[in-house]
């Protein structure tokens, strides 16, 4: 059988990246929220909040390590799989790299050995300090990263001489036409994430019976940051359409499965897009929802996937379903956090259970929309890897397609034994909870953090 070795080596990087992206989106938020439970420790005088100080410091450096272990592997595929990219735009791409691990990689390092090993052996002070510079730091690692991603999806500040790129202009290349844009959606898209992750442990404690005074703690803060982040978020991602629509709104076009330029744009609530006979099957839409949306006028138009030749197009199902689903998840984040906060205000947050239960289940939300809002990202600049500059088949090194399909193999292997152990350790500490105190048959954990302790629970109340 003959494998495409430009196919396999997308496929590998999707899935390196993939895997990737879940730690950097949920330890960027976690560090954030670590150093202000120190803050609030040190303000407050209150051991409740460096107890979960501490307790949540233990799932960041599981999730740290995971992430650094996991990003190690992208790098090198730049020289394997895509060397051809590295001699075409490493003068621009590399430096952009190398800075992230030079300002934010060490500081944050450094400063994680002092939050992970300097209780009781520096001062307070000290120890808050080195959180807030590991939450720093974690932000700094996302501009550059962002700033390097940017640039290959509106590469600006350069210039082509015997088809490589050369810089001319550094602020032009890291602040380059959707920078902003695109570091404010993914940090507020990690903070979102952590919240979550946070609520979600609140309320499992808190139907279990378990911590809670803790649990009340992290509900309430939980709450209080998404009825804040969740709303931003919607205005952020509409600054960020619209963004892509000036620079690359053949991408828009496949996000909105949008055919005919000529005509205003329906927004699709389902469809299955048709590529081969360029039209929509099965369509449940809003008439002129698109142009609405994206010009603010309903009889607006934008340019359709028809503008261009077909070999010029993204592919339309995974940049279509990504964007839905990352649109399904942003709504469901917005009402639980205006709904809790509803609660909160009403007296009768930590009394519904029902509500609390459907939080309890959530803890993967962000992570599914990051990934899918990564997917439109990638995806939606094909068949570009630097938009404009360099496509994705100039971009492949000279490798057999065997060797490829080899290593993606065992990369999923390996991934999948690393995650789940990972995993397992992280749902151990869960199960721990704050106060450090395991649940009493360790030896049989169950699958789902707290099925025993719920159980217990129940029990004891004849429920």
């Amino acid at each position: 059988m003959d494998f495409d070795p430009v196919f396999l080596a997308r496929i590998q990087f999707a899935f390196t990246v993939t895997f990737h992206i879940i730690f950097p989106s949920f330890t960027i938020g976690l560090s954030a929220y670590i150093a202000t439970l120190g803050v609030l420790w040190l303000g407050l005088d209150d051991e409740r909040f460096h107890r979960l100080m501490r307790f949540w410091t233990k799932i960041f450096a599981v999730s740290f390590a995971m992430g650094v272990v996991s990003g190690i592997v992208l790098s090198y595929q730049f020289g394997t799989n895509w060397s051809r990219f590295s001699v075409a735009v490493g003068n621009v791409v590399g430096p952009l790299i190398g800075y992230e691990v030079l300002t934010a990689f060490f500081l944050e390092a450094t400063f994680l050995g002092v939050l992970l090993f300097g209780f009781n052996r520096v001062p307070p002070w000290l120890y808050v300090l080195s959180a807030a510079i590991v939450a720093v730091g974690t932000a700094i690692s996302a501009f550059w990263i962002l700033a390097a991603n940017s640039w290959m999806q509106t590469p600006a500040g350069h210039e082509i001489r015997g088809g490589i790129a050369y810089p001319l202009d550094w602020i032009a290349i890291i602040f380059n036409p959707s920078f902003v844009y695109r570091l404010a959606h993914m940090l507020n898209a990690a903070y979102l994430t952590t919240g979550f992750v946070v609520f979600a442990v609140g309320a499992r404690y808190l139907l279990a019976g378990r911590f809670t005074d803790d649990a009340r703690t992290m509900v309430r803060m939980a709450v209080g940051l998404l009825v804040v982040l969740a709303p931003l978020q919607l205005v952020i991602g509409d600054q960020h359409g619209l963004n892509t629509l000036k620079h690359q709104p053949i991408k828009v076009a496949a996000m909105e499965a949008h055919w005919d330029g000529s005509k205003p744009g329906d927004f699709h609530i389902f469809a299955w897009p048709d590529e081969k006979a360029e039209t929509n099957r099965f369509a449940i839409s809003i008439p002129r929802g698109s142009s609405l949306i994206l010009t603010h006028d309903p009889s607006g138009l934008f340019p359709g996937l028809k503008s261009v030749p077909p070999q010029d197009r993204p592919p339309l199902l995974s940049v279509f379903f990504a964007f839905r689903i990352m649109l399904a998840i942003g709504f469901f984040m917005i009402a639980a956090a205006l709904f809790g906060a509803w609660l909160w205000w009403r007296g009768r947050l930590f009394e519904t259970r029902w509500f609390l239960h459907i939080i309890s289940y959530s803890w993967w939300i962000g992570f599914v929309a990051v990934i899918a809002g990564w997917v439109v990202t990638e995806s939606g600049r094909q068949p570009w890897l630097v938009q404009g500059v360099l496509r994705t088949s100039d971009a492949i090194s000279p490798v057999p397609a065997a060797s490829i399909a080899t290593t993606l193999a065992l990369f999923v292997v390996t991934y999948g034994i690393v995650f789940w152990m990972g995993i397992y350790y992280i749902n151990r500490l869960i199960v721990r909870g704050p106060e450090g105190r395991a649940i009493e048959d360790a030896a049989a954990l169950p699958s789902r953090p707290f099925a025993a302790a719920e159980a217990a629970a129940r029990e004891a109340t004849g429920g």
